[in-house]
């Protein structure tokens, strides 16, 4: 029996990286995933990546399981509030909404740096509109529109990926900023559902092996590194968590869920927990 057999769930942002890896392992576990993105034609995203929507529903299908793709650009109220009509016209409940969405990574086409900026005062302004309106507030928005259809289940869970750049001084301002704004908007959410016995949570990924990532490997140590599924894996041991409320309103890393609920990533290899340290 998969553990998610008959769960619906949502992951905003899955035409590749940790968004598309979310929706393999959900899949893979039983879950009718929706996903959301948009790029819907290869070599036409932004990001001058691969893959699109239509991709992650195919790869979803080879390992048995179900996925619909929606268009969805996140910046844009409407289209989100299209994508939740249709889930909610299909299925009436969702069970898990995945916030992965996010924005102002536009560095890797508009020519300006990022981890290594040179002052904040140096960076365009449209950065940090972009991780507050793409990333803050997307992930807003898609939390109020799926709370309606989670409170129609047990158990439900909203999970929003976050990274250590929220603990730290040194990743820049915005980035900085915005992840610390998404955590404490996280904790704020789950205080106000726990009396509606819907859990809230952050999730932290490693160094994680996403097309952008992989573009750069070169340039980085990948041998404590993480494949998108992983992160996926980590989505599914929450999800499977009878007792999830107890971790409602915390941050989570997801190589200690590992240790704890005791999986591996897809290579079976047991990827080291890493601290805001360690970043």
């Amino acid at each position: 029996m998969k553990p998610l057999f008959g769960k619906v769930a949502l992951v905003t942002g899955a035409s590749r990286g940790i968004g598309k890896g979310i929706a393999l392992s959900l899949g893979e576990a039983g879950a009718k995933v929706y996903i959301t993105g948009r790029t819907v034609e290869e070599g036409k995203s932004a990001s001058c990546l691969s893959g699109t929507i239509h991709q992650t529903v195919e790869e979803v299908i080879k390992l048995g399981g179900e996925c619909v793709a929606i268009q969805c650009d996140h910046s844009i109220d409407s289209e989100v509030e299209a994508a939740f009509n249709r889930i909610n016209a299909e299925n009436k409940r969702l069970n898990i909404l995945v916030n992965n969405v996010w924005g102002g990574y536009e560095h890797y086409t508009d020519g300006t740096e990022f981890w290594h900026e040179n002052g904040f005062w140096t960076v365009p302004i449209s950065r940090w509109d972009a991780m507050f309106h793409s990333g803050v507030r997307a992930n807003y928005i898609s939390s109020v529109l799926a709370v309606p259809l989670l409170m129609q289940q047990e158990d439900s869970l909203i999970i929003t990926l976050s990274f250590f750049a929220a603990q730290r001084n040194d990743k820049g301002v915005a980035y900085g900023t915005a992840k610390a704004a998404s955590d404490h908007m996280v904790a704020c959410m789950a205080e106000e559902l726990r009396e509606h016995n819907i859990a809230a949570v952050s999730l932290y990924p490693g160094l994680v092996r996403t097309e952008s990532v992989m573009k750069a490997a070169k340039h980085l140590d990948l041998s404590n590194s993480e494949s998108p599924q992983f992160i996926g894996r980590a989505v599914v041991a929450l999800a499977s968590d009878t007792d999830i409320m107890k971790k409602s309103g915390r941050v989570l890393v997801a190589a200690k869920l590992a240790q704890e609920y005791g999986f591996t990533d897809i290579n079976g290899e047991q990827p080291r927990p890493l601290t805001a340290q360690d970043v």
